[in-house]
């Protein structure tokens, strides 16, 4: 034994024979305290005998036939290794037709020619004595002349319809099924009684041996293996029994008590059969060992009660069965000691900002001390709301942050004492690369820089080193590196590949990869870039419940490196049909490890994707269902809202079938009032998203919490949330409401605010109703339309636009809650003060004379007060059209027509028209007027010789009146049977003095006189023509040219058509009538000559032929784009209607 050890050392090369020493061994540790002891340990010396000599005949067989080459090994210590191998120490190789059993032999399905061979040899091969021991050559002679008939297959091993197999816990259970037949049969395996388990079943030997890894008591039961060939079928049932050797479920673990302290030692295990339980005391059978009168032992606990100093004994537990036993050993330490700290004061504790923070302190004390930290000199205890208080003493800050520096106390106290001791924490900026390298592509002979830029904590010292494929760079000048570059020249294929920058400090380290591709020089002509062929060969391997390995081939990338394969799974449970993204690797990976969901059947497929784009999906990889498990996460969006005021709705959007993670998806719905002392109450629901709780006060909040559950167990504990029952109508109405007017238009209401409880919901605002009751000026009996505006919030006043001014108006204010409105308050009445009138609505010049205008007018529609008068402005307008002096008269608020006297005749006048209250004065309005002319008789042309002489006529009692855009005309007229009127017009200021200058010329007189012959004999000529039935000449140019200046009399009003001046172009308005108080409105004008006739209806005949040629019926038609057109005769150049 070596000294200051209990290690046993046996030299066997010296000291004897193997065999000699071989036995069970047991090692006993031994003190004042009390004695230890080991598990047995059981040396055997190895042994690899030699094969028994025996002469082997040849074996000759026909073609198909089926044979087992046996091997049985000599029995070794531990068992051989077998193999079959030829003289040639090559392996004989195996198929679905030709394979070794698990005892070593070698099995034929159906022999073939070339099976035939003399050195089928079988090897042993002692792996602890490293030899390899060999068995004679067997022959086998295949004869091929005449096959052998095809036969439906039959068990080779094992034997008959059913066998039974035992195997240990924790084993690999294998099971072997191998047949023979014409064809080769093919071996499936079912369980009977459930299924295999999908993460640690394997199928060895070409699936003729089944293996399960890590098999327990539940693998135990009927498996099946069916060999099938083309002409039949035929199982065979293996019935597996699990047996367990014994193992640990709660262990002894060592006990510190000070004197008068309770403890117990638990000794808990488990196998098949059960194993039996016995104790020790200092390596002696507890039954013979010294009376303890503070033990008890109850089966598989020992209790301790009022211990004392020499209660203080190593205590083994040991459990055993057929198949092994267990020995723990528990030592039982009394004593009293004070609370001492193990851990180093003053230490330093270096931490990177944003990660954990460990500070420990270990400590020794009996009874066990409790632990306290505190921050800085007078710092209170540190709560675990914030920092995590280990069990061991460390302190843990699970987010340490720059305002964590300091120093940090440990206290620990016993009844016998305290001890303290204190650490130091620095927190340090991380360690970032702020500029990575990145991928690159380089084309032979050329040369490629990477950055890598690092940023640290000043404190620390970084060192930045460069990796070429997680190995060091190469020994090659071409390879430079300073500050925050990389460079390589003259770059070769074999540079391609990824490079890594790596950042280390003494607290942290973080890296960046960038890919070189090598490209050869662009050939003539260019190569063809496409996007990557699709990645094959998908493969499932290290299947666990949270996750799997995925490995593909990539295929060829066209020319165009693959930058990252894109990994994307379908859930054929949940979404069948449905591809989501997984995860993306690097172009340059082959393999994934990915993160799985639980209860999820998944398959996979891969895309590749480079500078190109994306390659078409992968073949889909083998399916694979996780296990189920209890939802790792709750229903969000969580709302308590009430629809009635006696309920409370609760909803929340529920969890897909993929965050089931199991069946059975289930909600726990909890409620409790929030300002109450309620237990909660729950219900469980399903395939819903809402749940009504009936009965509830009104608004009243709530804490509501849902919480997800499956046939597996409970999600984590959800979080609380706050809702409210149902809302109702206000009760109370706003108080102490005012009005404020502001101006004749806008008024300011105050309120007080309503109490809260009696709101009974969610305050949305408060609502105005007004209304105007009546106008102080005048009664009106109009339906009253109330105005409402709405405040939002808690406001407590609110100004009310768009008043009319002097008015009464009406008010009142309500509160408004998610239901609905309250109650009004009492109506608030308020008068609007005088405001400025609006224009009159209407004025009209009537009666115009030599020297005088009348007015008409009517007041405003809205006098907004008491109309104290009518301001009237006017000036006249001379013929350019300048203004005269302005004159300013008023007239009282009473009246509604005035007349103006002394003005000048034939002039135009244009009128300013306001009314006033005592706020100011109104809108205006303006017109325009136009004195008479001096009566003068107006002679026609003369006739001519040789016609009938027309009496003179005689025209009185001329006037007209004037607008914008039209003129009204009047006069009397003493005439003949029959006459024609002409009718002069101009500008104003200009047709005075062609009055006085031209009609006084003789020239004038004698060119009117033939104008008027030509239209007398054109008159006679049309009429002639008409009463034969022909077209005069006049109506044929209408009809060919359809003139618009030249229109014909119309049927409803019998007016003339309407013509341009060529000389101001004003037009005058067709179609309109002229009211019967003889006045022109300034939208409205009349060319009819009809009213100023005694008893004329409209038609103006002299012979008949007026009648004839303007007798044709049409609609009235509108005044626009009749401005110009040629000048049909002499008169029209005069500006006459004729």
């Amino acid at each position: 034994m070596n000294p200051g050890s209990g290690t046993l050392i046996i030299n066997i090369m010296s000291e004897g024979k193997a065999e000699t020493y071989e036995g069970v061994y047991q090692c006993t540790a031994r003190n004042e305290r009390g004695a230890a002891i080991s598990n047995n340990i059981v040396v055997r010396p190895s042994r690899s005998p030699l094969w028994t000599k025996e002469k082997l005949e040849p074996i000759i067989l026909q073609n198909g036939q089926h044979l087992v080459l046996s091997c049985r090994p000599p029995i070794g210590l531990p068992p051989p290794i077998i193999f079959w191998m030829d003289n040639s120490f090559q392996r004989l190789p195996q198929s679905e037709r030709v394979s070794q059993g698990l005892n070593g032999d070698l099995y034929f399905s159906n022999v073939l020619p070339e099976d035939t061979r003399e050195d089928y040899i079988c090897y042993a091969r002692f792996n602890h004595t490293q030899t390899i021991q060999q068995k004679q050559p067997i022959s086998v002679k295949v004869i091929s002349a005449k096959p052998s008939r095809e036969r439906p297959p039959t068990f080779l091993t094992p034997e008959g319809n059913s066998s039974n197999k035992e195997e240990l816990r924790g084993n690999v259970l294998s099971l072997e099924c191998i047949a023979e037949g014409l064809p080769t049969p093919i071996i499936h395996w079912i369980k009977e009684d459930g299924t295999l388990p999908i993460n640690r079943t394997f199928y060895k030997n070409f699936r003729k041996t089944l293996q399960i890894i890590h098999v327990s008591e539940a693998d135990s039961g009927k498996y099946q293996c069916i060999a099938k060939n083309a002409l039949g079928v035929i199982h065979h049932t293996i019935s597996v029994t699990v047996k367990a050797a014994p193992y640990w479920i709660v262990a002894p673990r060592n006990l510190v008590l000070s004197p008068g302290e309770d403890g117990s030692l638990i000794c808990r295990p488990n196998g098949n059969p059960k194993p039996k339980i016995s104790w020790l005391t200092n390596g002696v059978p507890i039954e013979i060992a010294p009376d303890d009168p503070s033990r008890k032992i109850d089966g598989d606990t020992i209790i301790f009660s009022n211990v004392q100093e020499r209660s203080s004994a190593v205590y083994q537990c040991n459990a055993s069965n057929e198949y092994g036993y267990l020995l723990a050993n528990a030592f039982v330490n009394v004593l009293a000691e004070p609370p001492r700290i193990l851990t180093s004061a003053d230490t330093l504790y270096q931490v990177i900002a944003n990660r954990p923070a460990l500070l420990d302190c270990a400590f020794f004390g009996s009874p066990l001390p409790t632990i306290e930290w505190f921050k800085g000199a007078k710092g209170s205890a540190l709560r675990e709301d914030i920092y995590v208080l280990h069990e061991n003493g460390t302190l843990e800050i699970p987010v340490a942050q720059k305002d964590s520096t300091g120093t940090y106390t440990c206290v620990a106290r016993n009844k016998l004492g305290v001890a303290k001791n204190e650490v130091q924490l620095e927190i340090k900026d991380p360690t970032r690369i702020i500029k990575q390298p990145e991928y690159a592509v380089v084309q032979r002979g050329g040369t490629v820089s990477f950055e890598c830029k690092v940023k640290h904590d000043h404190t620390l010292i970084p060192t930045v080193m460069w990796l070429k494929d997680n190995g060091e760079l190469p020994d090659d000048g071409r390879f430079t590196v300073d500050k925050d570059h990389l460079v390589v020249a003259d770059v070769g294929d074999d540079d391609g590949g990824t490079y890594t920058c790596v950042a280390n400090t003494s607290l942290d380290s973080v890296s960046a990869s960038a890919v070189l591709s090598v490209v050869a020089p662009t050939p003539t002509p260019a190569p063809i870039y496409d996007v990557p062929n699709p990645p094959f060969d998908l493969e499932l391997t290290n299947h666990l419940d949270k996750s799997v390995q995925l490995s593909w081939t990539p295929g060829d990338d066209n020319n165009s490196p693959i930058t990252k394969f894109i990994i994307e799974y379908e859930d054929s449970m949940h979404e069948a049909g449905l591809w989501h993204h997984q995860t993306e690797v690097s172009g340059i990976q082959t393999t994934a490890q990915l993160n799985l969901s639980p209860f999820v059947n998944y398959s996979f497929r891969v895309v590749a994707v480079n500078s190109i784009g994306r390659s078409v999906p992968s073949q889909v990889s083998e399916h694979y269902l996780t296990k189920a498990a209890e939802p790792d996460k709750n229903p969000t969006t969580v709302e308590g809202l009430g629809s009635e005021p006696d309920n409370l709705v609760i909803t929340w959007k529920p969890l897909n079938g993929f965050e089931s993670n199991g069946p059975g998806l289930q909600y726990k719905v909890s409620w409790r009032q929030k300002d109450g002392d309620d237990e909660w109450t729950s219900v469980v629901v399903a395939n819903v998203s809402k749940y009504i709780v009936s009965g509830t006060p009104t608004f009243v909040p709530y804490l509501i919490k849902v919480q997800a559950l499956n046939d597996v167990g409970f999600a984590p504990e959800p979080a609380v949330v706050t809702g409210h029952s149902g809302e109702d109508l206000p009760m109370v109405a706003p108080g102490n409401v005012h009005v404020n007017v502001v101006n004749s238009t806008l008024a300011e209401v105050h309120w007080d605010p309503v109490p809260l409880k009696s709101i009974r919901g969610h305050l949305q605002g408060y609502r105005i109703y007004y209304w105007k009751a009546q106008n102080l000026s005048k009664r009106s009996k109009r339906h009253i339309e109330k105005k409402i505006l709405t405040f939002q919030g808690s406001k407590t006043h609110g100004m009310l636009p768009g008043l009319e001014p002097f008015s009464h108006y009406r008010v009142n204010v309500r509160v408004v809650n998610g239901k609905g409105e309250g109650p009004a308050s009492p109506d608030k009445v308020f008068n609007t003060p005088e405001g400025v009138p609006s224009a009159p609505s209407s004025l009209k010049i009537v009666n115009p004379t030599l020297d005088s205008l009348t007015l008409e007018w009517e007041p405003p529609g809205h006098p907004n007060g008491i109309l104290t008068e009518y301001t009237l402005k006017y000036q006249p307008i001379n013929s350019t059209h300048e203004l005269g002096p302005l004159v300013d008269l008023k007239i009282p608020a009473n009246k509604t027509r005035w007349t103006l006297k002394n003005l000048n005749f034939s002039t135009r006048y244009k009128f300013y028209f306001y009314a006033q209250t005592a706020a100011g004065s109104g809108s205006q309005i303006t017109e325009e007027g136009v004195t008479t002319v001096d009566e003068a008789g107006i002679l026609p042309p003369d006739v001519g010789a040789g016609k009938v002489q027309a009496v003179k006529p005689r025209v009185r009692n001329l006037t007209a009146t004037a607008a914008e855009t039209s003129a009204n005309i009047s006069w009397k007229y003493e005439r003949p049977e029959h006459g024609n009127f002409y009718v002069e017009y101009s500008v104003a200021g200009t047709m005075a003095s062609r009055q006085v200058d031209i009609a006084t010329q003789g020239w004038f007189i004698g060119l009117m006189c033939a104008v008027a012959l030509l239209i007398l004999i054109l008159l006679i000529v049309c009429f002639i023509r008409r009463n034969k039935g022909g077209k005069y000449p006049v109506k044929e140019k209408e009809d060919a040219h359809a003139d618009p200046e030249i229109q014909p009399m119309k049927e409803d009003d019998g007016t003339f058509g309407e013509y341009s001046d060529a000389e101001d172009h004003k037009p005058l308005k067709k179609g309109s009538r002229t009211p019967s108080d003889r006045t022109v409105k300034k939208e409205d004008s009349d060319d009819s000559l009809v009213d100023y006739g005694e008893g004329v209806n409209g038609q103006f005949n002299e012979d008949g032929s007026f009648i004839g040629q303007y007798s044709g019926k049409k609609e009235k038609e509108p005044a626009e784009g009749n401005e110009s057109s040629e000048a049909p005769s002499p008169v029209n150049a005069m500006n006459s209607f004729v």
